[in-house]
């Protein structure tokens, strides 16, 4: 189920190639077909398969020969391996979890889309970011009235209210450094964080922080950009997030060790 999830996360990640470079532009996303940005031809079929048409035309066009960035080959293989992953994941909660599978590979689908689109225009676009908000309420609440876990549902609607006042508070006291594109995000990744747990709530809000502040370190000490840089946050978060997804687990048992009294044997 993994190796398939990935298969279809190839093929979401050609359409996400054509959400990055239209939605920042306010382009529609179905019309008209995708087209070489040099000599605009239309695709054919055949030179649209995911990563395979890529590596035969040598990542070039068929046409006009010029050559195609190799960001979107990256793009559909990271948005493949990232659906394997996340099902590798919740599928073995059973099959009444499929729903929340469902919700978080919509989340990594969003993630790759949204990154990307952020670090190009330091923005969030609500076209993305306000139907999340829906499409997680819904999947969420399906999944947990199917799986009984209803105080998961009430438990998801506070991580979000709680993470969009959070930075709410942040970009009111520095609006400099956050957006309010990030305030309204915040609302759909406290919603995911939520429905897993405290625990991972709290690392996903964390994480984002941590991540973020290292990077900026590293480029101050690199010389690559100065306190007045402007650095997309968006990413962090969902970076953030993710390792909330994934490594909450680990990180709060051993954080809540360095607060439990020793034993000796």
């Amino acid at each position: 189920m993994a190796i398939l999830a990935g298969v279809l996360g190839l093929a979401v990640g050609s359409f996400l190639n054509v959400v990055i470079y239209r939605v920042p532009i306010k382009k529609s996303i179905i019309e008209p077909p995708s087209a070489c940005p040099h000599c605009a031809s239309q695709i054919r079929s055949y030179d649209n398969i995911p990563l395979v048409s890529w590596i035969l035309l040598r990542g070039k066009c068929r046409n006009c020969h010029e050559a195609i960035s190799i960001r979107y080959p990256l793009v559909e293989l990271s948005t493949g391996l990232f659906f394997g992953i996340v099902t590798w994941k919740f599928l073995p909660l059973g099959s009444h979890a499929n729903f929340l599978l469902f919700a978080f590979l919509y989340l990594a689908a969003i993630t790759v889309a949204l990154g990307l689109i952020d670090m190009d225009t330091h923005t969030l676009p609500n076209s993305i970011v306000i139907p999340s908000y829906f499409v997680g309420a819904i999947l969420l609440g399906v999944a947990g009235i199917t799986t009984g876990e209803h105080w998961a549902i009430f438990r998801s609607l506070i991580g979000a209210g709680t993470m969009w006042v959070l930075y709410l508070v942040m970009a009111l006291a520095y609006p400099e450094g956050m957006g309010f594109g990030d305030v309204k995000f915040a609302g759909v990744l406290g919603l995911f964080l939520g429905y897993l747990g405290w625990g991972t709530l709290a690392t996903g809000a964390f994480a984002a922080f941590v991540l973020g502040g290292l990077f900026a370190i590293v480029l101050l000490l690199s010389r690559r950009s100065t306190m007045k840089s402007g650095i997309p946050f968006g990413p962090w978060m969902l970076a953030g997030a993710w390792v909330g997804v994934f490594f909450s687990a680990p990180i709060v048992q051993g954080y809540l060790s360095l607060f439990a009294p020793s034993q000796h044997f």
